[in-house]
């Protein structure tokens, strides 16, 4: 059965404003099915590393958590904090960025809540059963929340293709364990050149999985893998870089595993959770890179739905129906109809978590697009 994807493009009138049309966007969607009187609502978003400026302009953030607001809900912003070291990877420094990118209370009309805590210890095991993952590893404060509103910037995406709701929602959702569990089956690594043997990672590690042994008359830092439960603080806190991701799951795997964690996420959510994706400035790399590159495509609108899998089919396919914009990086793939996530990561088989998606029962990649038009607005021919 196909699913119901909404679509707005970026017109505006006299009679009604960019802001007023998303809000109808995501009336007509179901917003108010999926909040309720005093339910405590996730509205999960990526803040946009610091450097960044294509991440979702809080302004248009601001009449969704209006919207939740006239339901009776209690709407929280939210993440999780970064696996790798940056300007997001614990919550002090994530709330600041936050803030410096437009997301404060009187922007946005809610608190940000960073949902897997201080040092992205904070989370819950979720059980999913599948094909690659037992238990899962999700934020604690999005698993305790009553709803969901996922809110996504679509763009490229350098390990998955493409980054839409469905990323957001499993890698987006994850504590940090959880991330270091979809990108690699084994403990973090020590590059002794550059460790100083300060003892930082031995001082934060939860489990003593790491000591300080002699190496050529220097301390050099060393992980027990029987030991570490992989929850990837010894990677943000070592002051040189010297604990390292070992990058060795396959992409394939991590398209699957992604998926399964984004199951976890929605665990006990049923009928709950609302997504909308903002098919504009559709960059070629994830928002955690601190820059954002000419835009791959023209931007098309904003979607909504209920359903995670056909919104992100949705997304695809009006991207790919588009020219390339011809300053950006995208250099094959170009023309209407050519597949531009291939062109800008020819590695990736994209479509596989779409499929995975669906085998999991979190949605159908059919799907009937329904367009809102403007009001006020007098369309020639």
């Amino acid at each position: 059965m196909a699913s119901t994807v909404y679509h707005i493009d970026l017109r505006a009138t006299f009679q009604e404003s960019l802001p007023e049309k998303i809000g109808r966007l995501v009336e007509t969607a179901g917003l108010d099915t999926v909040c309720t009187d005093r339910e405590l609502t996730a509205v999960k978003i990526h803040f946009g590393e610091k450097g960044n400026t294509a991440f979702i302009n809080p302004v248009f953030v601001r009449k969704i958590i209006d919207k939740i607001k006239e339901t009776g809900a209690s709407p929280f912003l939210t993440d999780t904090n970064t696996l790798y070291a940056g300007t997001r990877s614990d919550t002090p420094s994530h709330l600041t960025t936050a803030v410096e990118n437009g997301f404060a209370y009187s922007v946005v009309g809610a608190p940000v809540i960073i949902a897997d805590g201080l040092r992205g210890r904070s989370d819950e095991e979720v059980p999913v059963n599948g094909k690659h993952v037992e238990t899962a590893y999700v934020g604690a404060d999005i698993h305790h929340a009553d709803a969901l509103v996922v809110l996504s910037h679509f763009k490229g995406h350098e390990l998955s293709g493409f980054g839409g709701a469905l990323k957001n929602l499993g890698m987006g959702c994850a504590s940090r364990r959880g991330k270091l569990a979809q990108h690699s089956t084994v403990s973090p690594k020590v590059k002794r050149k550059k460790c100083i043997g300060c003892g930082m990672c031995t001082t934060h590690c939860p489990v003593d999985a790491i000591a300080l042994e002699a190496t050529d008359g220097k301390k050099k830092a060393s992980i027990n893998p029987e030991t570490c439960i992989g929850c990837g603080d010894c990677i943000v806190v070592c002051p040189t870089g010297a604990v390292q991701i070992q990058w060795n799951q396959s992409v394939p795997s991590f398209l699957e595993i992604m998926m399964e964690y984004a199951k976890a996420a929605l665990a006990g959510k049923e009928g709950k959770t609302l997504f909308v994706s903002f098919i504009t400035d559709v960059s070629p790399l994830c928002d955690c890179i601190g820059h954002s590159d000419v835009p791959i495509v023209p931007n098309i609108g904003i979607l909504a739905s209920t359903d995670p899998v056909a919104i992100d089919q949705a997304c695809v396919d009006l991207v790919n129906a588009q020219p390339a914009n011809p300053g950006s990086c995208l250099k094959t793939n170009t023309a209407p109809g050519e597949d531009k996530f291939k062109g800008l990561h020819p590695h990736v088989d994209w479509p596989l978590q779409l499929a995975h998606a669906e085998e999991l029962g979190l949605g159908s990649r059919d799907y009937e697009l329904v367009k809102l038009e403007s009001k006020g607005l007098k369309l020639k021919g």
